[in-house]
């Protein structure tokens, strides 16, 4: 299959020139896997403030603390890979998603902003800094979403692909807010863990929903992404991958409608349910799309930079990537686990 792909080319599988742009899409792949879970459950908390207790919304803010510098980095890495790999596609994808983007930017710089701001803010400020994070997040995600629908559509700009768009926006600020309430169930206890149970009952539908509606939308666009996924060579691929996420959705929801109580013991499944369906429809996403960065347009190799810069940059992934893995790991390792009591700096009085 390789070989085949790499002959469609007119280039041999052993060529840095076919190599290199793969390597380079894997990398962008498991960048933005991750960012879309770990920067997921940090929006998904974030969009969830406004309709928590306001006692609560300080402490779900702090929850977040030790890994608010982590999760930015994933959407600057990403951009800065893709730039980097693909010069030529990346004037392109950017002038069919200059919308979106904006948003993207905007929400997170407002987020960034206000969760620092918070902190350093008077008592009577600090409400206000709640309310510009959460205004943040609800603005990142929908725009992630909207990106995510002009994808699905192959960047077609007719009035009704807009209107798509903007549903797909909307279901994604609900896939986000499933999980950062199921990482809070998987976290705290008591009313906030019910609280969270609820709201993320609430939101699997429209995740359900959401995932469903990019699927059809991208066999109903493109005659090709059809064809690849209802042929009778794929079609086990495509059963598969419908029965799992299906699978999914039943088993996160019928978790969450037993917590908190007799299924405390698994109040960490549904967390991991959410991450298993995010990465299938991710999968599902890049096989439908591949090779191409735009639909039918250009590929990866079309899209691909000199070989010297990208030696240059692989190179330096090299040596990089094995330095973020450690920070992350070390950043990320309290992310499971419930929600640990703080200890006081100074001995009680008495």
């Amino acid at each position: 299959m390789i070989a085949m792909l790499a002959a469609s080319q007119g280039l041999n599988p052993e060529d840095p020139s076919f190599w290199m742009p793969l390597a380079f899409m894997a990398l962008l792949f498991v960048v933005i896997a991750a960012g879309m879970v770990l920067d997921g459950f940090d929006l998904g908390v974030g969009i969830l403030l406004q309709l928590a207790p306001e006692h609560e919304r300080g402490r779900m803010m702090s929850l977040l603390s030790p890994w608010r510098d982590a999760n930015e980095f994933w959407l600057l890495l990403g951009m800065g890979l893709f730039a980097a790999a693909f010069p030529f596609a990346w004037g392109a994808v950017l002038g069919k998603l200059y919308g979106p983007l904006t948003c993207m930017v905007l929400g997170a710089v407002l987020r960034s902003v206000a969760f620092e701001f918070r902190i350093r803010a008077r008592n009577e400020m600090k409400p206000r800094w709640i309310f510009a994070f959460w205004a943040g997040s609800l603005i990142t995600a929908f725009g992630q979403g909207m990106m995510l629908g002009r994808i699905a559509t192959g960047y077609q700009s007719d009035a009704g692909y807009g209107w798509f768009a903007m549903f797909v926006g909307l279901c994604a600020v609900a896939a986000y807010v499933l999980l950062g309430a199921s990482w809070l169930v998987m976290r705290v206890d008591g009313d906030l863990q019910r609280r969270a149970a609820n709201w993320a009952r609430h939101a699997i539908r429209w995740t359900a929903v959401g995932m469903v509606a990019i699927a059809v939308t991208l066999g109903l666009a493109n005659a090709g992404i059809f064809y690849k996924w209802s042929n009778i060579a794929h079609l086990s691929l495509a059963a598969t991958v419908w029965v799992l996420m299906l699978a999914g959705f039943v088993a996160a929801e019928m978790l969450l409608a037993r917590l908190p109580g007799r299924a405390e013991r698994f109040s960490w499944l549904p967390f991991v349910l959410c991450v298993a369906l995010f990465l299938l429809m991710l999968s599902g996403l890049a096989y439908s799309l591949f090779p191409y960065l735009i639909l039918d347009d250009m590929t990866l190799w079309d899209g691909a930079g000199a070989l010297g810069s990208m030696r240059l940059v692989l190179a330096g992934a090299v040596v990089g990537i094995p330095v973020v893995l450690v920070f992350n790991i070390l950043a990320y390792r309290s992310v499971f686990g419930k929600e640990r009591a703080p200890v006081p700096l100074l001995p009680p009085p008495g």
